[in-house]
């Protein structure tokens, strides 16, 4: 198959066109179209910015368990609407994904969909009890290829058990994303920020020293052994400030943020609404601002969306009672787009850096994050700046509806994206 793109923005390098052949970019310029043989499939980007197809380290798709929430082909639905080419499933399913026959097939559902690659995350620890070791290398060395493992959802709390992970991952070059959030600093009875609106609202609070001390010794862990340690959903100032010192001590570390981390504030609690319980909690601005500023100076090296659907009868409860979690894929780039760039703090090849490159980096992703130039895959999104959308919750793909975004006037949208050559988005909506 070809297709051309015309006159698309290319971070920079001006208006270009690009031709996709057989799912690689095979020419890029000003392309004359009269004397080129025929191509199947001609996209207008005029006013698009051309970005390298998204990744997203941080996705809950639910399958297997829990598919009256969402399920892989649902989830991929929603990934591709949002831009991505690629994403992490986690491992807290059911069962969960601490086998090698686990991952793999992980792996085959996601290439069922076709939508955008799946890779799976496989659990540190088995059945994420936080007390053995999962089959690590028997994960990397299966099909799946898994590289990124996580007991998200819990925190692996024993340092010893943390330290054996990072030992045994270092041997094939994997890396632990870490859930930090100290069990006896915030139990699974803490759901809002700890300070004076939890108390007002009555709220058990989870403090934000419950995330940084996990975060602190889990940075000196991998200096330790060498080996790589990864900070899932950063929502205080003062992880940044540690992993901002570990980084300059050299420390194998990475981390992320995600959009809601980077927007929304604690103060929206102030209604009880179940939607924006989420874990860890939605943090003062003084604490957003900071995540904000450390995204665009590198120390936060990634936006991931931390993507958790729910069913009705989990999310519609009492605060207190709700599941944590919100959706996230459908609106990552608008979000990002709002936040960061309409202030000025990242440009749009900034965005690729922190929604592709980065993120495709972390989890090995070889076919993902690369520039976008001749010889390299046609994973592609375009990318409407000026486009203001209005989030409407009933409108989504994925099967769930806690949607904290919905109402939100948001400023740039996805148009189309591309896997290998092919369009799964066209015009904003599934092809």
């Amino acid at each position: 198959m070809s297709l051309l793109i015309k006159g698309a923005d290319l971070l920079g390098a001006g208006r270009q066109d690009l031709l996709i052949s057989d799912g690689v970019i095979t020419e890029i310029g000003s392309l004359n179209t009269a004397g080129m043989r025929a191509v199947d499939q001609t996209i207008d980007a005029n006013g698009l910015v051309a970005l390298p197809g998204l990744v997203d380290i941080h996705t809950h798709l639910r399958e297997p368990g829990r598919e009256d929430a969402e399920t892989i082909a649902s989830g991929s639905a929603a990934a591709a609407i949002g831009g991505f080419t690629a994403v992490l499933a986690m491992a807290n399913t059911s069962p969960v994904t601490d086998t090698a026959e686990a991952a793999e097939r992980i792996l085959d559902l996601g290439r069922l969909s076709g939508l955008v690659d799946v890779q799976p995350v496989g659990a540190v620890t088995k059945g994420l009890a936080g007390e053995e070791l999962a089959e690590l290398g028997l994960m990397a060395r299966s099909r799946a290829r898994v590289r990124v493992f996580s007991d998200d959802g819990r925190c692996v709390a024993d340092a010893r058990v943390m330290r054996r992970a990072l030992e045994y991952i270092r041997a094939f070059g994997g890396v632990v994303s870490e859930h930090a959030q100290d069990p006896k600093l915030a139990d699974n009875k803490a759901c809002c920020h700890e300070g004076e609106l939890s108390g007002r609202l009555g709220l058990p609070g989870w403090p934000s020293v419950a995330e940084e001390v996990i975060v602190a010794r889990d940075v000196m862990l991998a200096r330790h052994t060498g080996s790589r340690v990864h900070i899932a959903h950063v929502s205080t100032a003062g992880s940044v400030e540690v992993i901002r010192w570990a980084k300059a001590q050299g420390i194998s570390v990475t981390a992320e943020a995600t959009p809601h981390h980077l927007m929304l504030t604690t103060d929206l609690l102030a209604g009880y609404d179940p939607t924006f319980k989420v874990n860890p909690p939605l943090r003062p601005i003084e604490d957003v601002e900071a995540l904000r500023d450390a995204l665009a100076d590198g120390t936060i090296d990634a936006v991931a969306t931390d993507h958790a659907p729910h069913a009705r009868h989990d999310k519609e409860h009492t605060f207190d009672n709700a599941a944590f979690g919100m959706l996230g894929l459908e609106t990552a780039l608008s979000v990002i787009s709002d936040v960061m760039v309409g202030s000025g703090r990242l440009d749009w090849a900034g965005v690729a850096r922190v929604m592709s490159v980065q993120p495709a980096r972390i989890a090995g992703l070889a076919g993902h994050g690369r520039p976008i130039a001749v010889g390299e895959p046609g994973n592609l999104t375009l990318v409407d700046p000026s486009a203001v959308v209005t989030v409407d919750r009933e409108a989504s793909v994925s099967l769930s509806r806690n949607n904290p975004w919905h109402g939100r006037r948001l400023t740039g949208s996805v148009q189309a994206t591309l896997l290998r050559g092919v369009p799964t988005v066209l015009k904003g909506a599934l092809v």
